[in-house]
């Protein structure tokens, strides 16, 4: 099973940040996880939120602040700060790590809809990225699939359900020929056998507890996001001895 760091290690620096990046890349882990949001000037940034409070000292809608305004922004901690990553600031530190793989998460609603997807395919195009393996793009919008498809039909692009769905889209209607499906570990538990669904890959989240990742694996599982990626590594590389496997599902860190 692949481990991907969610946000990178975001369990121990602040989430999207360089710091939280490198860490989680000198992981012995497959790949780190993304969230991009596009500025008011155009330019792709590794924020999750639509807004910048929870993030930040600073306050306001990501689409509607210019990179500049962003870069004046506190995004780290007051003893180390950090600014705001760009999609080529991160795939400038990626290039150090030619082993992992890059999970690209467009959020979704925005204001710039089709443009988020059309400048990461720019910059992507631009690197020499387009046909890289490595590079998988996911997202909960149908419509990001359907552009990505479009756009870069090489790339990997996995669509990711919220629980909810299986009220509101049981047959996983979809657009966008995804090449792998992406599942909530709340919905995994509840609906097992849809893990591998339609003979794709599955990529489950957001999974921290010890003896979840456990299940996850013992399910089959193929990709697994986590915030606490050092602690998988060290589980899942494990010896698979009865007592790790008791100790693990007897405490819950």
């Amino acid at each position: 099973m692949k481990v991907i760091a969610h946000r990178g290690l975001s369990s121990r620096f602040p989430e999207l940040t360089e710091s939280a990046f490198r860490a989680a890349l000198e992981l012995p882990i497959h790949g780190i996880e993304t969230d991009v949001r596009l500025t008011k000037c155009g330019e792709v940034v590794n924020v999750h939120d639509p807004i910048v409070d929870r993030v930040s000292n600073g306050r306001g809608r990501v689409s509607r602040l210019d990179l500049e305004s962003l870069l004046s922004l506190n995004f780290g901690t007051k003893e180390v700060p950090e600014k705001v990553l760009t999609l080529n600031n991160l795939l400038d530190i990626f290039e150090d790590y030619p082993d992992k793989h890059l999970y690209i998460e467009t959020k979704h609603p925005m204001r710039y809809a089709v443009m988020l997807e059309e400048e990461i395919t720019k910059i992507l195009k631009y690197r020499g990225l387009l046909e890289d393996p490595r590079i998988h793009i996911i997202s909960f919008a149908l419509p990001a699939m359907y552009r990505m498809a479009r756009l870069a039909p090489q790339l990997d692009r996995i669509h990711l359900r919220r629980s909810w769905e299986r009220w509101g889209n049981p047959r996983d209607v979809r657009c966008g020929v995804p090449t792998g499906l992406g599942l909530s570990l709340e919905r995994a538990k509840l609906e097992p056998k849809i893990i591998g669904a339609k003979g794709l890959p599955t990529y489950l989240f957001t999974v921290d507890k010890q003896k979840d990742m456990l299940w996850a694996r013992d399910q089959g599982v193929d990709m697994l996001a986590t915030n606490y990626p050092d602690r998988a590594a060290e589980l899942l590389n494990a010896d698979e001895e009865p007592d790790m496997y008791a100790n693990a599902h007897g405490k819950e860190e």
